[in-house]
């Protein structure tokens, strides 16, 4: 779908449907609603008299013009309250819209940045967030349907009369198209069967990225992991007739501080079965899924490729799938990690902390001095925040309070889980330096602590997306199916980490 911006009066234009917004208990005194209004007789007010628009988030209004004015349908937006209002609300609020325009089968429409009146945001960053929430709320899955989805919105333009804020309006919506493509792509990447994207294609996608936004890309096959001893990553691998791939791009967005090295890493299993320790038959296929990490730091990597802050990133993504094949690893063995330190691995579905562990040994080996991994590692953690919020864990508040605040501000929110010394009780190994599991207590916990028995003097967090990378709903721009998150969170965490 086309998004462009113009210079102009949203009521003079020839299209199929105009969109304007309305503020819960907010009277119309001018602005677009306004002269639409007076130049539909009224016609607004009226409906704001009987009650039939008040105004309130997600509330849709369609109102036939009958020839008064050059468009077809006004299309009355609310926003709900002033005092609410922010960018979670515009990029909810234009999901909600962009679909329905969909479904009515209006193809071409025109509107006005919501919110940068009455509502006091930035243009920029309204339009920004509009941008995205269109094309996150009109995005489908189908291609393996042969009755595709036939009704589709073409072209959406942003107008304003005022040439002030036509730049800046037009550099939001540049912004929020590059955002909302990249967890587009990461929503096709979690999204497409096990058979079919495999550690191979995820590693085709990788390079596809990295030549599109010029950053290095290393793929390390099982000679190198050998070489490196990545034991535990390799017994994960062991059970599958696929190949592991450990993929590694480079963003060098700070030339001048090559030391100043930030860390992204992300669980790439493509199919998880459990392994030896295999999981029940309802719901193994939503397994296709638990590559989802590893798709999001990619496609973060893509929007950080385009937006180009002045901050050096080691992307990592370990992927495989955990397979009980007759070579697969068995409960009871011991597998030697890069960095040299044994697991007993108790249950061979505890995999995530294992591949991750010999990442984050790799990523430090590189020199990081920061690591932030991502991970659907946990069912514990659904178990305790359901698919609201994700969980965050880490050694260093200031890292874990940078990444809360920047998922704050896209609607992504996070939730602090304590780590305290007590937990490692509950993995300790009569064999092995450690075990990869510690019982179904604190299960989420216990997970993030065994990762963080591997980070070496690093800052760290670790994100837990089990609960919030897949939606069975529906809901202002999130979709049924994977989410995309948390794309936007780290694309605005490296925004805030750059070097200005």
């Amino acid at each position: 779908m086309e998004i462009n911006v113009s210079l102009g009066n949203i009521v003079q234009q020839d299209v199929s449907a105009v969109i304007v917004n309305l503020f819960e208990d907010v009277k119309i005194s001018g602005g677009a609603i306004g002269e639409l209004d007076k130049l539909m007789d009224g016609a607004i007010s009226d409906l704001i008299s009987d009650g039939e628009v008040t105004g309130k988030k997600g509330e849709i209004t369609l109102i036939h013009t009958l020839g008064k004015i050059p468009t077809k349908r006004v299309i009355v937006l609310g926003l709900g309250k002033v005092e609410n209002f922010d960018t979670n609300v515009i990029r909810w609020a234009s999901g909600v819209v962009a679909r329905h325009i969909r479904r009515i089968g209006v193809r071409v429409v025109a509107t006005i940045v919501y919110g940068s009146g009455v509502g006091g945001l930035n243009p920029r960053a309204a339009a920004s967030a509009m941008a995205e929430g269109i094309l996150l709320g009109l995005y489908r899955f189908d291609k393996y349907k042969s009755d595709k989805g036939k009704k589709t919105l073409e072209r959406l333009t942003v107008m304003d009369t005022d040439s002030a804020k036509v730049a800046d309006i037009e550099a939001g919506v540049l912004e929020g198209i590059v955002i909302a493509e990249a967890v587009n792509r990461c929503r096709n990447m979690a999204n497409e069967p096990a058979n079919l994207m495999t550690p191979t294609n995820i590693a085709e996608e990788a390079l596809d990225i990295a030549n599109n936004g010029a950053m290095e890309i290393q793929v390390l096959e099982r000679v190198d992991m050998e070489r490196l001893k990545m034991g535990a990553f390799l017994g994960v691998s062991q059970g599958s007739a696929e190949p592991p791939k450990m993929i590694v791009l480079r963003y060098l967005g700070n030339p001048s501080d090559q030391q100043n090295i930030c860390a992204l890493i992300g669980k790439g299993i493509t199919f998880d079965s459990g392994g030896i320790s295999i999981k029940p038959s309802t719901g193994m296929g939503k397994m296709k899924g638990d590559m989802a990490g590893g798709a999001a730091v990619l496609c973060a990597m893509q929007a950080v490729a385009a937006i180009k802050p002045r901050i050096n990133i080691l992307a990592i993504v370990p992927a495989t799938e955990n397979m009980p094949g007759g070579k697969a690893q068995r409960p009871g063995d011991i597998v030697t990690t890069m960095s040299g330190k044994t697991i007993e691995v108790d249950n061979t579905d505890a995999e995530g902390r294992l591949v991750i562990a010999d990442a984050i040994t790799y990523a430090q080996s590189e020199g990081a001095t920061r690591i932030i991994d991502v991970a659907t590692l946990t069912g514990a953690i659904t178990t305790a925040l359901g698919n609201v919020c994700t969980g965050v864990f880490g050694n260093d508040q200031e890292l874990v309070a940078q990444v809360v605040g920047a998922g704050d501000s896209e609607g992504e929110p996070f939730w602090q889980f304590p780590m305290f010394e007590d937990y490692k009780k509950q993995y300790r190994s009569d064999v092995a330096d450690l075990k990869n599991t510690g019982g179904r207590s604190a299960g989420s916990i216990i997970g993030a602590q065994i990762i963080g028995e591997f980070v070496n003097g690093a800052s760290w967090a670790h994100l837990d997306i089990a609960g919030t990378s897949h939606s069975d709903a529906v809901s202002g721009h999130v979709i049924k199916g994977a989410t995309g998150t948390p794309v936007r969170t780290l694309v605005r965490l490296f925004r805030n980490l750059a070097v200005t």
